[in-house]
């Protein structure tokens, strides 16, 4: 098993518009969480302002920016992340965009987006795709981890056929995680687990947003989460 602290172990998404609004939320959850993701929204707001001050307050950072172009433009956009300092950065991409990010990462960790938690089966037919989410997300990561990918980002509904089949040397990151406790509602995430079973089955990091910024106290769903998470390890050993 991985050693990877539990403070770790949930990666916090700063979905939100502006940089003032993400500090306030680092400086307020870094005592029990030390991974925060930053996504598309607040880089095009903070810039990498915000990257480094969460970094320079002793935490990590998955930059969340799912590269995607041709593969030169992708190999020159890992070279502008690879010595800020950051932890995770993700990509899309087929053989040439994967190899092209990876000649020159330094020391971060390169994940593949397989399949993004907002897609089902039914967006799979639309886009005339004939195979299942789980067989689409094990031909991307096969792909991935054979040229040089540290990991994945899958929802945890893939994760243990993932482990079954390519092992457990890579990292595997998901998304659309809700509390045990939670009621389903409205949610743009399709393909969700708990935090439990998301690492019974084998994520070794769960990104987690709205429950935590939602909540009326999001310390102790932060400790709740954190618990399940726990129990999770405990039972998959």
């Amino acid at each position: 098993m991985k050693n990877i602290n539990l403070n770790e172990r949930i990666i916090f998404a700063l979905d939100v518009p502006n940089p003032d609004e993400a500090k306030q939320w680092v400086r307020a959850l870094d005592g029990d969480i030390k991974f925060f993701k930053v996504g598309l929204e607040l880089f095009l707001a903070g810039w990498w302002g915000i990257v480094d001050f969460i970094i320079d307050r002793g935490n990590k950072v998955m930059l969340d920016l799912k590269f995607f172009d041709i593969p030169e433009t992708v190999h020159l956009a890992i070279q502008q992340v690879k010595d800020r300092g950051v932890t995770f950065a993700t990509i899309h991409g087929n053989d040439s965009i994967i190899k092209a990010a990876l000649l020159e990462r330094g020391n971060v960790k390169v994940l593949a987006v397989t399949v993004l938690t907002s897609f089902d089966e039914s967006d799979m037919r639309q886009m005339g795709l004939t195979g299942s989410i789980e067989d689409l997300v094990l031909i991307r990561s096969r792909k991935a981890l054979s040229l040089g990918c540290d990991g994945v980002v899958s929802s945890a509904l893939e994760a243990k056929p993932l482990r079954d089949e390519l092992g457990n040397n890579f990292l595997v990151v998901t998304p659309g995680i809700r509390p045990e406790s939670s009621i389903p509602g409205e949610d743009d995430q399709k393909r969700i687990a708990t935090a439990r079973k998301a690492v019974i089955n084998g994520a070794d990091h769960v990104v987690i947003g709205r429950p935590i910024r939602m909540s009326v106290d999001p310390i102790s769903t932060i400790k709740k989460l954190q618990d399940e998470i726990a129990q999770g390890l405990a039972n998959r050993c």
